[in-house]
């Protein structure tokens, strides 16, 4: 699977590994494209998936009272699936919608934990997977509870997630923002004019 070695060689930034050992995960890979306004998972169903981003992008959110909160972008070269659901054996309590028709590499939860037991290589993998994921979601709080939408939206700008501004509709900016589309269209016009 040539498409697999993307993923190896995002996984070796974590963790170098064997032959012997990418055979394990690359043995769990299947292949599935998501059609552009599906989902890889809704609230309130169990997941049992994670997946590997190919093409395409998606965004993570929760719904509050009819209203969807968009919490997360995911691109190419990026783990992405309904983790906490994974790990707690609960429904899940996020939505991951494709934004545009989106292939990915996904494999069984159950399987990818079984690695752990196997390898301590794997296990080392899956610890700082969870530390990268703490501290993006810690990052990601401290900004929704200490800057204001301006603040988060030059944030964006500044940051590695340019693709965000470049690829994802204006509305679900905004909602990442906690914001209006009114709102945010205010702030760029603001800070165009500076």
């Amino acid at each position: 699977m040539a498409d697999a070695e993307s993923m190896r060689r995002l996984i070796e930034q974590f963790t170098p590994l064997t032959e012997d050992e990418w055979q394990m995960m690359q043995s769990l890979l299947s292949e599935r494209t998501i059609r552009r306004h599906e989902c890889m998972i809704r609230e309130g169903m169990m997941g049992r998936e994670l997946g590997y981003i190919l093409e395409g992008e998606m965004r993570h959110y929760y719904t509050q009272a009819e209203e969807q909160r968009t919490t997360y972008f995911y691109f190419e070269n990026a783990f992405v699936g309904p983790y906490m659901s994974c790990v707690t054996g609960q429904p899940s309590r996020l939505t991951i919608e494709a934004l545009s028709d989106t292939r990915l590499l996904v494999f069984p939860y159950e399987g990818f934990k079984a690695l752990f037991q196997r390898s301590h290589t794997w296990e080392r993998f899956g610890r700082k997977l969870a530390e990268y994921l703490a501290i993006g979601l810690e990052d990601r709080m401290v900004g929704l509870l200490t800057l204001s939408p301006e603040e988060r939206y030059k944030d964006l700008l500044g940051s590695n997630k340019r693709k965000i501004l470049e690829r994802i509709p204006q509305q679900h900016i905004a909602n990442y923002l906690g914001i209006t589309p009114v709102s945010l269209s205010r702030i760029r016009k603001r800070l165009t004019d500076q």
